[in-house]
């Protein structure tokens, strides 16, 4: 047997496992992406997969299956930098393990994920999310869960993995009441709860008895609700609002979309950004400076806040035929 084997099963009990606790999310992740590797590398070389070693996993072909990723399976970028990662992790932790393959480790570790352009946020005004949350038909038992999970979603920014995670002892409606999830990262924070939001899922819970331990949002017969599942019934939600709501019309609406209208909405009641940060359960502030750039009404404000300049609009003249040359290109 080969180095590769021994290492990969490794990687996967020893580092992901039992040093960063990785979340079953993440194990699945990188499962998918070694996957997909060593069968890319298996038809590139003609050896089995468990045949394979380190010094076939060289810059080149690494290189030519992320490749192969974007152009032949149609990935993004962003999901070609997510099986980067994954591949990068698994070298990182084979630099520790086999010094000798440290000459092709370190070039697969300087293979750079690849920029790309981010579009602008989707999130809905407080018009679109009347609308939204109108559309469950609340006299059946679907539409009160619908309603319930909506409208939780919507006010606390909860992600799909977290929101269907959710038990029932999560759901602290008394004094101070607050959601409590494990995050990302296998972070745990509790989301503070508005008087309504507490009352929909007050009576949510009243009509759905159970254990502590069941889940807060169950399919019909107990079971966690699956992403699938929440996406296929906010699509069709998101197509009855449109009827009586026209700015939603066209538009693509995901259970991130409900994320991110949550961070706006905290953002322009002037809610501070490392506040939006630790309410979103992000550990860095970049990562919602987005919502900054996304608001226009923020930068509008801050506009109107600036003194115009005092000089007179006029074009730039090169005063020189080899600047006039670089001015034109």
């Amino acid at each position: 047997m080969t180095a590769l084997a021994p290492l990969l099963q490794a990687f996967f009990t020893d580092r992901l496992a039992a040093q960063r606790h990785a979340s079953a999310h993440t194990v699945l992740s990188y499962r998918d992406a070694f996957r997909l590797l060593l069968d890319y590398a298996a038809g590139a070389t003609g050896k089995t997969p468990s045949a394979l070693d380190i010094a076939d996993l060289d810059a080149v072909l690494i290189a030519s299956f992320l490749d192969h990723l974007e152009h032949d399976r149609h990935n993004s970028a962003r999901t070609r930098n997510n099986r980067l990662a994954a591949i990068h992790s698994l070298f990182s932790y084979a630099a520790l393990h086999h010094p000798e393959h440290a000459d092709t480790i370190s070039r697969v570790l300087a293979i750079p994920v690849k920029r790309y352009d981010r579009t602008m946020l989707t999130w809905l005004t407080e018009t679109e999310v009347d609308a939204l949350l109108a559309a469950p038909d609340r006299s059946t038992w679907t539409g009160r869960r619908d309603h319930a999970l909506l409208v939780l979603a919507v006010q606390t920014g909860l992600r799909i993995s977290e929101l269907i995670s959710l038990t029932r002892a999560d759901a602290h409606l008394g004094g101070g009441a607050h959601v409590h999830c494990m995050g990302k990262g296998r972070k745990q924070r509790a989301t503070p709860l508005t008087k309504h939001t507490v009352a929909v899922l007050r009576t949510w819970l009243d009509e759905q008895p159970g254990p502590p331990t069941a889940p807060l949002f169950p399919t019909r017969t107990g079971n966690a609700l699956s992403r699938d599942a929440v996406e296929h019934r906010l699509a069709s939600y998101h197509a009855i609002a449109s009827s009586n709501c026209s700015s939603l019309q066209g538009r693509h609406i995901t259970m991130h979309t409900l994320r991110h209208t949550a961070a706006m909405r905290l953002l322009q009641s002037g809610t501070d950004i490392a506040v939006i940060a630790l309410w979103l359960g992000h550990e860095q502030l970049a990562t919602v400076q987005i919502y900054l750039h996304a608001d226009m009404e923020q930068k509008e404000r801050a506009l109107d806040r600036l003194t115009p300049p005092g000089t007179r609009p006029g074009r730039y003249q090169p005063p020189d035929p080899l600047l006039t040359f670089l001015q034109q290109l």
